[in-house]
């Protein structure tokens, strides 16, 4: 097992480092004791030759704390206004701390629809890689000022992980205040036991996710093994870790066995693949058959219309669409042909009837191969 993670983290020339409330906040504020920590190490890793990307939670917790709420606000106009007050503190911190080491930092803020759109997509990542270029720390966060609900990422795990695979990273990296996923939840069986490596993400693995986030975070551990679900299946290795622990990163770094380390799958998706599987936002859903199901999964083939049984939602064509078995399993996601009322024309229907019942054809496949990620339920 340690040496499983250690070729792993050999090979890591560029990391994602994502950061959660817990770790970065006390009761008075920010965690500045954790701030420099964390920026030493990263400044190290730096200086070893590492490109590190920092995924920072803390600026709406920071805000709570400086204008002394008693807890994290449901209204999101609140919430926005919070976190305008905290992220200018917390990448103020993040400067300060940085500057120490000679490091230079950068502040993104991103929405999610941004991350939709192919083309800001792709100047996202240009702008990401040319501050790398400049060896400048990029610090990315949501935008939780202008973020509303339709177009939030949902938590910075999910961020992270987007983020990673843009980013073609070898390695993300969840710092949070729990030591790993355990066999329980820690905080309430005292018996609970450390998980220090995951091979698959299945069933019984999402079963040990609690969905009780923290008092000032989203995404709780489901998050973060949805974002291992995520980077996983597209060949990229993921570890959870407590960012409250000492040189946490340069242990992880040296091959130190902490925290859990998710082992990544055997595919490696192209950059498009992987902007069409996790960067966008489903706008509907259809359901395929047994068959079908088997041709996309085991045979690598298109979806065609004789697959499909059922059409969810409006979608206009080149939409994002989750494709479902008959037991509403997701199994992958594409980018659709044909508009929905058309595909519900042509459900079950031959290639060679598609012209007959539209009255033209575009395509043979509702959804070609080629615009096709499996996204597997476990």
């Amino acid at each position: 097992m340690h040496k499983i993670r250690e070729q792993y983290f050999r090979k890591v020339n560029r990391v994602v480092v994502k950061i959660g409330s817990g770790v970065l906040t006390e009761k008075n504020g920010l965690n500045l004791s954790v701030i420099h920590s964390i920026s030493r190490q990263i400044s190290e890793l730096m200086e070893a030759g590492v490109e590190v990307i920092l995924v920072s939670s803390g600026a709406l917790a920071c805000g709570i704390r400086k204008i002394g709420l008693a807890a994290r606000p449901h209204e999101i106009t609140v919430r926005q206004a919070a976190a305008a007050v905290g992220q200018a503190g917390r990448i103020q911190e993040y400067e300060i701390a940085f500057a120490e080491h000679g490091k230079q930092v950068a502040q993104i803020l991103l929405t999610g629809n941004g991350m939709t759109h192919r083309q800001r997509y792709l100047n996202a990542r240009n702008t990401l890689n040319k501050l790398l270029s400049w060896k400048v720390l990029p610090i990315i966060n949501e935008n939780d000022t202008v973020s509303i609900d339709e177009i939030k990422f949902g938590d910075n795990d999910n961020l992270a992980a987007v983020i990673t695979l843009m980013m073609d990273a070898q390695m993300l990296i969840s710092l949070t205040d729990i030591d790993g996923l355990f066999s329980s939840d820690p905080r309430l069986d005292p018996d609970s036991q450390l998980i220090p490596l995951v091979e698959r993400i299945d069933a019984s693995i999402l079963s040990l996710a609690s969905e009780i986030p923290g008092t000032l975070g989203l995404g709780g551990m489901l998050g973060k093994i949805n974002a291992a679900r995520k980077v996983t299946a597209a060949g990229v290795p993921m570890t959870i870790a407590c960012g409250n622990r000492p040189a946490i990163l340069t242990r992880l770094f040296s091959g130190e066995m902490a925290g859990t380390f998710f082992l990544p799958g055997e595919e490696k998706l192209s950059s498009r693949k992987r902007w069409i599987g996790f960067a966008l936002e489903s706008e509907g859903c259809v359901t395929i058959d047994k068959g079908a199901v088997k041709a996309l999964v085991q045979g690598g083939k298109s979806l065609l219309p004789s697959g499909i049984t059922d059409v969810i939602g409006h979608f206009d064509v080149g939409s994002a669409v989750t494709v479902k078995g008959d037991d509403d399993k997701t199994i992958a996601t594409g980018l659709i042909n044909y508009c929905a009322e058309d595909v519900r024309k042509i459900i079950g229907a031959q290639t060679s009837r598609i012209e007959n019942r539209l009255g033209y054809k575009l395509y043979d496949e509702v959804i070609h191969r080629d615009n096709l990620v499996l996204t597997m339920d476990p």
